[in-house]
């Protein structure tokens, strides 16, 4: 059952579907820039912004794009994404994303469940949209010409003369689809998450009223692919409905890069971003010497000597008070100015669980990171740790408007304005995932705190059944690992039916590289560092350390270092850095075995043997 959904526009209007929102957020300050490249390179005022979008609109109708077709987009983050989607809008149409990464086989899956006439796209994707096989009435590039498609800037020199831009919008309902969000597909083929108006306007409405109020003097990024809800809705649409800026960033390994000129208020990132950076920051103060060592060394232990107290409720008392007005002065707001972060005052993590020491270490260096927690099927954020209540290792309350509880097996129910009309074509996918009372059966486990507060367990599907019956949760061991060392990428938990856990463990490029250095390695060639004697001694410590904190039931026996790095998108990592368990499994079905062997081979390795 749907209620109506209304915002309350900055401008006093109130407005229930999201290219009416543009429409008013357009006219607060028309000369601001609304979007840009990361050098300001390409500058997009919002009176441009609403120019072009009506020119874009009429030139998609040429097209026969109407209300109720869908538009297929796959394009890196740059502002004509942001043109041609809301313009989509404008006409009434759905336009949806696939991510960059997708084969040919994946693509076609996509715009044969969407049913796309139409895609824009550019010059590098081009031959993938081709080998998808799929029939394309159009096919639009946003960076030049090629033989048989229409570039954008003459799609904007020919729009429908018939086309009324103010009609078409204003047409649109709030039950109308925003987007179909294509699932990253860890478990098989992708599912198309349908989202109307009304779920997008439910999701700014709570993010606003809880973890995120943003406005026309907040600044953000969009790195994330425009195919995952967080980018799509926790940017862009954002971006439209509240004026926030948005600075794109195309490659996101530039992101660090990318900070200090953005100098973001709002920042989203993924664990293994937030894992990035503590890494950098640790490598570069490791990299001091003498006095300036020191100093580093004692402010940063000071910062999370306070981020501990604060989150134990002790207080910090006079010394530690005084100890930490020093370390701020000295080094804390100046590492924060470096990394782009100075005027950072919403700073979140989501899409997979983070290690509660990252968190602590941001803590200490001055801002907190609220972790946050949904799916595409709660168009983005469910629950929420609030700002002044960090809570390392919860994922928070429910956004205002959400329902929530635990099913009898500790599976975590959704309920509200925020969850998904269902799956594209699929009802029975669809059936599984929505009962008859509107709870939305996530597929993770979790448990409550007295007041509310969630914390995840790990999905459903993916709990470790040792010999012995003991349900173990793979993330909690990860977490335990990739905490300790950030030489560590990636850890694959195993032992399903199995008397020990044993582990897959993947090197960081970048901190291998530094390490090789280090250790004066000829070569910075993973497969070669895999094997060096350092690197395993590393890696050993960081499985020991993680070991120490968890249960002897989850502590890794034996672990094996892969030869290759695993990229998003990949055989082994989702678009947004999950572990593809099933296709890990069969890839490296070998060493997994041999990590089980009554005499494995030397690659194995034993945690405590020399």
């Amino acid at each position: 059952m749907t209620t109506d959904i209304v915002y309350r526009h900055r401008t006093g209007v109130l407005v229930d579907t999201v290219p009416a929102a543009f429409q008013q957020t357009i006219t607060l300050r028309p000369d601001a820039v609304a979007l840009r490249t990361v050098g300001g390179t390409q500058q997009i005022t919002w009176r441009e912004y609403g120019d072009r979008v009506r020119v874009i609109a009429a030139g998609l109708s040429a097209l026969g794009l109407g209300r109720g077709d869908t538009l297929g987009v796959m394009l890196t983050n740059r502002p004509e994404f942001n043109l041609v989607d809301t313009a989509a809008l404008h006409v009434g149409a759905t336009p949806f994303s696939v991510y960059n990464t997708c084969s040919p086989e994946q693509v076609a899956h996509a715009f044969t469940n969407a049913q796309n006439k139409i895609v824009v796209t550019e010059q590098q994707f081009l031959g993938t949209v081709r080998a998808a096989g799929v029939a394309l009435d159009h096919i639009v590039l946003v960076d030049g010409p090629a033989e048989g498609t229409t570039v954008l800037a003459d799609l904007e020199t020919a729009p429908d003369p018939d086309f009324d831009f103010d009609a078409a919008w204003r047409a649109v309902e709030p039950g109308d689809l925003v987007t179909v969000i294509y699932t990253s597909g860890t478990t098989g083929p992708s599912k198309g998450v349908e989202l109307t108006h009304r779920n997008v306007l439910a999701q700014i409405i709570a993010l606003n009223s809880g973890p995120m109020d943003v406005g026309l003097d907040d600044r953000a990024l969009s790195y994330l692919p425009a195919a995952h809800v967080a980018d799509r809705i926790s940017g862009h649409a954002i971006n439209l409905v509240t004026g926030i800026q948005i600075t794109t960033v195309p490659d996101p390994r530039e992101i660090a890069a990318a900070l200090p000129d953005a100098r973001p208020t709002v920042f989203f990132g993924v664990p293994r971003v937030w894992q990035k950076i503590k890494g950098g920051i640790e490598t570069k103060l490791a990299a001091e010497t003498g006095a300036k060592k020191a100093i580093a060394t004692w402010a940063v232990a000071t910062g999370i000597a306070a981020a501990r107290a604060d989150l134990a409720g002790t207080g910090r008392g006079p010394l530690l008070n005084l100890q930490h007005r020093v370390a701020e002065k000295l080094l804390l707001g100046k590492v924060r100015a470096a990394l782009g972060l100075a005027d950072l005052r919403v700073a979140s993590s989501g899409a997979a669980p983070i290690p509660p020491e990252t968190l602590e270490f941001f803590l200490g260096l001055g801002f907190c990171v609220s972790e946050v927690w949904g799916m595409s099927e709660t168009s983005g954020v469910a629950t929420y740790t609030e700002l002044d209540k960090p809570r390392p290792g919860s994922v928070g309350r429910p956004v205002d408007g959400v329902e929530l509880r635990l099913a009898d097996d500790g599976e975590v129910l959704v309920r509200g304005e925020i969850v998904t009309r269902g799956y594209r074509g699929m009802p029975e996918k669809t059936a599984e995932a929505l009962d008859t009372q509107g709870w939305l059966h996530t597929g993770d486990i979790g448990t409550l705190d007295p007041d509310g507060y969630l914390r995840i367990i790990d999905r459903k599907k993916e709990m470790i059944i040792n010999a012995s019956g003991k349900n173990i949760a793979p993330s909690n061991i990860e977490n335990a690992v990739k905490a300790a060392s950030s030489l560590v990428g990636q850890v694959v938990a195993l032992g399903e039916a199995q008397p020990y856990i044993t582990a897959l463990i993947v090197l960081d490029a970048d901190m291998a590289a530094v390490r090789a250095k280090e250790i004066d390695a000829a070569a910075a060639d993973i497969a070669q560092l895999a094997q060096r004697p350092e690197i395993i001694e590393d890696v050993r410590a960081a499985v020991a350390a993680g070991n120490a904190k968890l249960s002897r039931v989850e502590q890794i026996k034996r672990f094996t270092i892969v030869d290759t790095v695993w990229e998003p998108g990949g055989d082994e990592l989702t678009p947004k850095m999950s572990l593809k368990r099933a296709p890990i499994a069969t890839k490296y079905a070998a060493q997994i075995e041999a990590l089980c062997a009554d005499s494995p081979p030397e690659t194995v390795i034993e945690v405590g043997a020399r």
